[in-house]
C-alpha cells in the first residue's frame, strides 16, 4: 500500500496503482483508465453469465484433473457470488473497450481470483488458475450467448406469453362488441373488438414462436474454442463439460458448437435472434399506435375506447390525460430498432478468426431483450388489461358509416352502391336511411343485409 488508498498491482506490462479496496487487478484497473468513454457498463446479465462460465470451468478443469481440488472449489464458490450478484460494483469496465471483451474477461478473472486466493489463504492466479482451459475469444461469445438465452427464458417469453393472455383475455370480454374498420386511416368495413384484437394476439404469440425458432442456435456456446477456434491450451471435452454445467446449473439445454471457428468469427445467432425481437418490437409499435388512435379525444378524435388515466399529461392544460403507457412502448420499440442497425454492423465486424464487436453485440442485445420485456408487462398491465369501450361513440360511427353500403353489392351493384355512399356521406346521414330512399330492398332486408355485427361474420348476407 502506499498510504493513499491505493496498492500496487502488476501484470506483463508492469506496475501501476490500483485502488485499495477494489477486488480487481492490473489489467482490469488499465481497462478503466484507457476506455473513460461512457457510463455504460456490462449488463447485470452478462456479468452472472461470466460466473457461470467461471464456476464450470473450474469444475471441468477439476473433473479433467487438471485443477487440484481445494483451488477449483475455491474458484467455483467465488464463481457463484459473481453469478449471485454479490460483486457487481467490482465489474466497472465500460462498454466500449477492446472489441474481444478481454478487459472483461480478465475482469471476471480477476476479482474470482482475489475471492478465491482469501477464501483459501493462499494465491489462485487469474491467468492460470480462473481462465485455465479458456480465452477471453470463447468466453465472451459463450457470456453472449448464456446471458441472452437466460434473459429470453426467464423475462421476455414469460413477458410476451403473459401478454398474450391479456389481449385474449380482453378480446373474450369484448365478444360481440362491433366498431368501425379502418383501411388508409379511412372508415372501412365493421370488425369486432374480439377480431381487432385476436390479431394483436396473434402477432405477439407469433413474436413469441419466432424466438423459440431461433434459440437453438443461441444455445450453442463458443466455449473449448479458446483463441482462434482451434481448442489450444483446451482439452477436447472441455468445452462440451461446460456447456454441460451451465445446462445443469440453468435448465436451459445449451450444447457445444458444431463449428468452433463460426462461434469465434461471427455473431450470426446474435444477430439472427435481435432481428426477433426487432419483429416483437415492430408489433408492439403497431398495437401500441393502434391504442393511441383508439384513444385519440376525448371529443376531437377517435375516442372509441379510454385507456387508463395514469397521470396528468399538460404542465398547462388542467385535465388533460395522455396515453402514456402506449406512447412508453412505442419508444421502447424505437429504441430496440436502433440496436438492431447496431447488431447488424457489430456482426460484419468478423475479422477472420473473431469478431471485434463482442461487448456492444452483448450490450445491445440485453438491452434489447429488458426493454420488450418491462414494456411487454407495461402494456398488458396498465393498459389492455383497463381501457374501456365508450359504447355511444362506437355505435354513432357505425350508424353512420357509408361503407356499410359494401354490404349491398351483390343486390344492388357496385355503382348504385357508391352513389348511396356518397350521398350518406354528403348528407351526413345514416346508411340506412339514404339506402331505403334509393332501392326497392324491404325494411327487414336492409336491416339483415345492413346489420353491423353480421357484416364482421364475412360472406353475402342472405
Amino acid at each position: 500500500m502506499n498510504g493513499q488508498g491505493y496498492r500496487i498491482e502488476r501484470d506483463s506490462m508492469g506496475e501501476l496503482q490500483v485502488p485499495e479496496t477494489a477486488l480487481w487487478g492490473a489489467q482490469t484497473q488499465r481497462a478503466v483508465e484507457n476506455f473513460p468513454v461512457s457510463d455504460l457498463r456490462m449488463p447485470r446479465s452478462f456479468i452472472r453469465a461470466l460466473g457461470l462460465i467461471k464456476g464450470a470451468a473450474a469444475r471441468a478443469n477439476y473433473e479433467l484433473e487438471l485443477l487440484a481440488p481445494e483451488i477449483a472449489e475455491a474458484i467455483a464458490e467465488a464463481a457463484r457470488e459473481v453469478e449471485q450478484g454479490d460483486h457487481d460494483d467490482q465489474f466497472p469496465v465500460d462498454v466500449f473497450q477492446t472489441g474481444s471483451g478481454t478487459s472483461s474477461n480478465m475482469n471476471a478473472n480477476e476479482v474470482i481470483a482475489r475471492l478465491a486466493s482469501d477464501r483459501l489463504g493462499k494465491a489462485v492466479h487469474p491467468n492460470d488458475h480462473v481462465n485455465m482451459g479458456q480465452s477471453s475469444n470463447d468466453v465472451i461469445p459463450t457470456a453472449i450467448h448464456v446471458s441472452a438465452c437466460l434473459a429470453l427464458h426467464e423475462q421476455l417469453l414469460p413477458a410476451l406469453e403473459g401478454l398474450e393472455q391479456q389481449i385474449r383475455d380482453k378480446a373474450a370480454a369484448l365478444e360481440g362488441r362491433v366498431k368501425t374498420g379502418r383501411t388508409h386511416l379511412m372508415d372501412a368495413m365493421p370488425v369486432s373488438f374480439a377480431q381487432e384484437l385476436g390479431g394483436w394476439a396473434t402477432q405477439v404469440g407469433h413474436g413469441a414462436e419466432r424466438i423459440r425458432a431461433s434459440l437453438p442456435r443461441l444455445e450453442a456456446l463458443a466455449q473449448g474454442g479458446t483463441a482462434v477456434g482451434t481448442g489450444i491450451n483446451a482439452p477436447p471435452s472441455f468445452g462440451a463439460r461446460v456447456a454441460g454445467l451451465i445446462a445443469e446449473r440453468t435448465g436451459v439445454p445449451f450444447t457445444p458448437c458444431a463449428d468452433r471457428f463460426e462461434a469465434l468469427s461471427s455473431q450470426d445467432a446474435a444477430v439472427e435472434m435481435h432481428g426477433q425481437l426487432r419483429t416483437v418490437a415492430v408489433s408492439l409499435m403497431k398495437i401500441a399506435n393502434d391504442l393511441r388512435w383508439m384513444n385519440s379525444g376525448p371529443l376531437a378524435g377517435l375516442g372509441e375506447i379510454a385507456l387508463p388515466a395514469l397521470q396528468p399529461g399538460s404542465s398547462i392544460m388542467p385535465g388533460k390525460v395522455n396515453p402514456v403507457i402506449p406512447e412508453s412502448v412505442a419508444m421502447v420499440s424505437a429504441q430496440v430498432m436502433g440496436n438492431d442497425t447496431t447488431l447488424a454492423v457489430a456482426g460484419q465486424s468478423g475479422n477472420f478468426q473473431l469478431n471485434v464487436m463482442l461487448p456492444v453485440v452483448g450490450y445491445n442485445l440485453l438491452q434489447s431483450i429488458g426493454l420488450l420485456a418491462n414494456a411487454s408487462r407495461l402494456l398488458g398491465d396498465k393498459a389492455i388489461a383497463g381501457f374501456t369501450v365508450n359504447e355511444g361513440r362506437i355505435g354513432e360511427a357505425l350508424d353512420r358509416n357509408p361503407i356499410l353500403v359494401t354490404a349491398l353489392n351483390a343486390v344492388i351493384g357496385y355503382e348504385k352502391g357508391a352513389e348511396i355512399a356518397k350521398t350518406a356521406y354528403k348528407e351526413g346521414r345514416p346508411i340506412m336511411e339514404v339506402a331505403r330512399e334509393h332501392t326497392d330492398l324491404s325494411e327487414e332486408a336492409l336491416q339483415r343485409l345492413l346489420d353491423p355485427a353480421a357484416l364482421t361474420r364475412g360472406g353475402i348476407q342472405k
